[in-house]
């Protein structure tokens, strides 16, 4: 289950699920992130043993040194979304953070 619920975060960069899953699934992805921002080939194959689809790995590979390059975890988001209408479960929405941009610019002061 947890196979295809990091699999499809990873293709859709969100996934509304319960409130327990998605402390659950938070610690994979930050895991697989992590093996994928290391790059080698040993990485790319632990990865796949977990992940379902190669493209999303690929993607995952491509994209995890641009996107988290800088950061050293905490490459999820866990954002509450209320009660579930059919057993009042808590649901979550666990969403990849992408990485904050450092802007050069100052911002300038008019005195008038």
């Amino acid at each position: 289950m947890f196979r295809n619920m990091a699999t499809s975060l990873f293709k859709h960069d969100r996934i509304m699920t319960t409130d327990v899953k998605a402390k659950e699934l938070s610690r994979w992805a930050d895991k697989l992130i992590t093996l994928a921002k290391r790059g080698d080939l040993h990485a790319r194959r632990q990865v796949m043993s977990v992940l379902t689809e190669k493209t999303v790995v690929h993607k995952l590979f491509a994209e995890a040194d641009e996107r988290y390059g800088s950061l050293a975890g905490g490459y999820t988001r866990i954002v509450k979304a209320g009660h579930r209408h059919g057993d009042a479960a808590l649901m979550s929405v666990l969403e990849l953070v992408a990485s904050k941009k450092v802007s050069t610019k100052k911002k300038s002061k008019k005195k008038e």
